[in-house]
This record gives C-alpha cells, structure tokens and sequence, in this order.
C-alpha cells in the first residue's frame, strides 16, 4: 500500500489502529459501509471507464412472468444479467434458504446469452440450488418481493400518482434477495476463472454487478405491472423517489464463517480499511472542500441513522447511541478548529473518548468519505490469492511458533475452555442444505461433526501441545506426531504477516454474537440499515442511493 503524497510510510504508520483493538466483535459488529466498500468500488469504475448498461430483451406477460436481459459492456467484455419473472402464488412466498420457489430468479451471464443460452437457463436457473448452470454462469441469486410496499407502488403507478415518500422510506426497497451464489456454487465459473480481470480483480464484483442490475430490475417490473393495471393512465416511477430504493436482502448463518476461513482475504480488508484511517489522520492540514466533504458526510449518515429501524434488542440501544453520537458530532464539528495541527487526528482521538463504538465506526466512514483522491487506491489492495499463504513452513522452530502464538494469540491464550460458557457452541455443516450452522453442545447433538471455527481454542491446544516439545525441535516433527494441528499451524503462520487475519474473540462462547461476523462482512460489500431479526440473520438494504444504469455515465460519482 503506497503512502499518501504528504506523508512517509512510516508517518502514516503511528496513525494506525492495532488489532488487538479493531478486531473484537463488540467493534466489527459496529462497522459501516465506506468508499473502500466492494459497491463503491465498482460503481466508481463504471463510470470512469464508461461501462455501457442497456437492456436488449424484455419479455413479460401481464402476469408478470417471463425473462429478461440487461447487458453491460466493458471495452470488449460484456456482463448480462438474465432475469426471470415468475407469477408466485401467495402461499409460497419465503425468505427461508429451504424455499423452492421465488418472485425473480437470475444469473449473471459471462458474454452475451443466444435464445438457445436463455432457454437452457429457464430450465435450471429458476430452480436455483435444484438446477445446474455452467462455466458461462457467473452468479445465480433469486429475489422476493416486499410485498406491501410492491404492491403500494403499484397501485399510486397506475393511478398516474407517485407513491407515498414515507412507505418507501419506511421499508426502502421493492425486492429482497434471499441468496446470490458465486465462485463455483452449482456449476458456476470459479472466482479463479474470472480473478484476471482488471475489472472483477477486486473482491465480490460480480455480486455486487448482479444486485445492482437486480435493483435495475425491481423498478421495471413495478412499472410494467403499473402498466399492466392502469394501461396509459399509467406513470414511471419520479428519478428521485427511485434513487431511494436499494435491494433488500436476508443473510444468515451460512455468510459468518466466509472471514474465518478466509484470513489473508479479512487482513487485506482490515488492513486496507485502517490504512486509509491512517493516512486521513496524519493530514498535517485540513483543506476547506475537504471540511465541507465531512459536513455533507455527516448530513447523509445523520438522515440515515434517522431513518433506520429495528426492533432487536441488541440494535435498539445501538441504533438509540449512534442517532446521539451523531447529534453530538454534528455540533463538535460546527465548532471544531480545523486549523490546529493535525486537526482530523484530534477529532479522531477526541471521538474515542466521547463516542461509542457505533459513533467510532461511523465517524470512521464519515472521515474517509472527502479524501478519495487519499484512499481510493487502497480499494486494489483488498483482494487475494491465498493459496501460495497456506503452505506450512516445516522447518519453522517450536520457540518461534510459540513466540508467533504469544504475540498475536495472546488474546486466544487467556481463555478458560474448560467452562462450559466458553465452549457452549459448536459450527457445523447443515446435511439438508449444506449450510453452515450453529449448535448448543450442551442439548443438541452434532458436535463429532464441528467444524474447525474456534481459532481461539485451537490456538490454546497447538499452544499446549507445543510446551511438550523443545524449542529447537522443527514444528514438522511436531505435527508428525499430532496431525491435528496441521490447520493451525498454517494459521498461526499466516498471522505472522498479517496483523488482521484473525478475530480477537471466541466464536463458540456462550454470548457471542454472529451477527457481529454479518455486520463485518456486509458493510465491506457496503451494506446499510443493519437489522437483526435474531442473533443469527440480519436483514440489509444495498444500493440505497446509489445512481442506475441510466444515470451511471453522470459527473461527480463519488
């Protein structure tokens, strides 16, 4: 990662957060979308390299069933998302993961789909999970529709009248996502098929292209319904009005463990996302477009905290300290003097005494968002190949490892697994739907299939059965005799290069929270308007705000 042009490396680097204090859910579970989120990103090159959207097919009845085509071009590479309409009985309307059926089905076509290319995709794509796509797939996600707010908008649609501001706002977007599916699920290409493309090089780009042509999507098959009922009394949906709509989307457990498994992939993120904290706050000066910036930053994350809701018990009080926290930046910043040295240092220092996390995380995004020319660049950082980062080091000494688990473990080493609250949970892989789930070992069987989630207590075993050995003795030898540290040993590794590659807490620990792991992940896609339904899925908007394919070629997308 390159410094900023005012700053040297090692400047920056006094800037930087440790991870012993970025890395605890308490935290992550307070993050929030920035300009490094995988949707800004994207969005950014759209419009810097002038990607053409256009939609060539549109074949719909009035019941609102039928497919359609959306296709983006990229200098010589074109991206279509094939859409299915289905006409889906009430009944059978279901956000669960073992539903069968779904308003929309789709897939992200790599080229552009031939009629015999669409008729092969009728027969799988709306079957999702049952159905089979090919290399020449991308994605397979599918769709339902909220259907209060669906039907509103088009009911006021073809009364030839915009719909009411306040529903929209109150639920914010016309269709949910129930699942998008990448990187080799059922038949589709691997994320090493498409990893060499400068414009899918970053991390989830296809995801995020797919919802954001389903967004495209949700908004012409409400307007054709509206069509369909009131014929030319009919009227689209106001510009502004739609810029509110995102997509919706209902995540559970089976997203949590993608950061563990992943820990190069969550460094990378961390790292980038921190780096770029970093350079903002070892500005020597604060520039006046750079001030106005935070204000319109703070304005747009104040209407947002304003507006979203949630009836959880763990987000209510959250969302109750962030609307406070805002409120109480707002008038810190109206008089905050810009002109001291390293002014946006000591507005960051001062928040970690007056905020809450919730208030921390977001002045955070707040502070990122008027530096692009600073910060954007470290966006080409967050992807990789983690493959060559997975070979164990056998010739590693037993003291060395043992210094690697004392320094970036210590936290793991603390723990008491001999309590029952500290190994209460046990991750496993659902049978039914190979999904990833999470167990209470004291009354649900299933723990001989436990999947290896809980660094810490490997950590603690590896660690234990290290003391046992001398120091000098090659870390091969030892898993000759105990293979069953293989996995954490090559973790422990990785840690030594990658200060953010593991979460600083105990994932099978009575209290902890996935959702936490959720709120991580998402506002890295770039999610908003984080609301648990449990402690285990979350509901999410995305795109909210963001520009449609007809306005992508617009200045000043930031």
């Amino acid at each position: 990662m390159s410094p900023s042009a005012h700053n040297t490396t090692s400047q920056i680097a006094l800037f930087r957060r440790p991870a012993s204090e970025v890395m605890h859910l308490e935290r992550m579970g307070c993050s929030h979308p920035t300009r490094l989120s995988f949707l800004r990103t994207m969005l950014r090159r759209l419009h810097r390299e002038n990607w053409k959207v256009d939609r060539p097919v549109w074949d719909v009845d009035a019941t609102g069933s039928g497919h359609a085509v959306y296709r983006t071009r990229c200098g010589e590479r074109t991206y279509s998302l094939v859409a299915f309409a289905h006409d889906l009985p009430e009944g059978m309307r279901s956000d669960r993961v073992i539903a069968t059926a779904w308003d929309a089905t789709f897939t992200l076509f790599d080229g552009e789909p031939t009629q015999a290319d669409i008729d092969r995709l009728r027969d799988n794509v709306p079957l999702q999970e049952a159905g089979r796509i090919s290399t020449r797939e991308l994605t397979l996600a599918r769709a339902n529709r909220s259907v209060r707010l669906f039907h509103h908008v088009v009911d006021a649609l073809s009364q030839g009248r915009q719909p009411d501001p306040a529903e929209i706002a109150d639920i914010g977007y016309l269709m949910r996502t129930t699942a998008v599916y990448g990187s080799g699920k059922f038949g589709a290409a691997d994320r090493s098929d498409i990893a060499d493309r400068p414009e899918l090089a970053a991390p989830f780009q296809v995801e995020m292209l797919t919802v954001w042509l389903i967004r495209a999507f949700t908004v012409d098959i409400v307007e054709h319904m509206a069509v369909v009922k009131g014929g030319d009394r009919a009227v689209r949906l106001d510009r502004d009005l739609r810029r509110t709509l995102g997509v919706g989307n209902s995540t559970g457990l089976g997203m949590a463990p993608f950061i563990v498994r992943h820990p190069v992939l969550l460094n990378n993120w961390m790292m980038a996302r921190e780096e770029a904290l970093a350079r903002v706050r070892a500005q020597a000066s604060a520039t006046q477009p750079a001030i106005a910036g935070l204000r319109v930053a703070l304005d747009a994350a104040t209407q947002n905290a304003n507006v979203w809701t949630s009836q959880h018990p763990v987000q209510v009080p959250k969302l109750a300290a962030l609307r406070d926290d805002l409120r109480l930046l707002s008038k810190t910043v109206d008089t905050w003097d810009f002109g001291q040295p390293l002014p946006w240092d000591a507005l960051w220092c001062w928040s970690t005494d007056a905020l809450s996390f919730e208030g921390q995380e977001a002045l955070l995004s707040i502070m990122l968002e008027p530096h692009g020319d600073l910060v954007d660049d470290l966006a080409d950082c967050m992807a990789a190949d983690e493959a060559p980062s997975f070979r164990i080091d056998g010739a590693m000494r037993v003291r060395d490892v043992r210094a690697i688990l004392k320094e970036n473990y210590g936290w793991a080493l603390s723990i008491d697994f001999s309590t029952p609250e500290n190994t209460a949970r046990f991750w496993y892989v659902s049978e039914e739907k190979l999904e990833p789930r999470l167990g209470e070992r004291a009354n649900e069987d299933g723990a001989t299939l436990e999947q290896p989630l809980c660094i810490a207590r490997l950590a603690s075993e590896l660690d234990e059965t290290l003391q046992d050995h001398d120091g000098e003795e090659p870390v091969a030898a030892v898993l000759l005799a105990h293979p069953e540290h293989r996995y954490m040993v090559r973790r422990v590794q990785i840690a030594q290069n990658h200060p953010f590659a593991e979460v600083h807490d105990n994932l099978i620990a009575a209290a902890m929270l996935p959702i936490d792991l959720l709120r991580c992940k998402l506002s890295f896609f770039g999610a908003t308007r984080f609301d648990p339904r449990s402690d285990r899925w979350v509901r999410i908007n995305l795109f909210q705000g963001a520009p449609f394919p007809d306005e992508i070629e617009q200045e000043g997308l930031q």
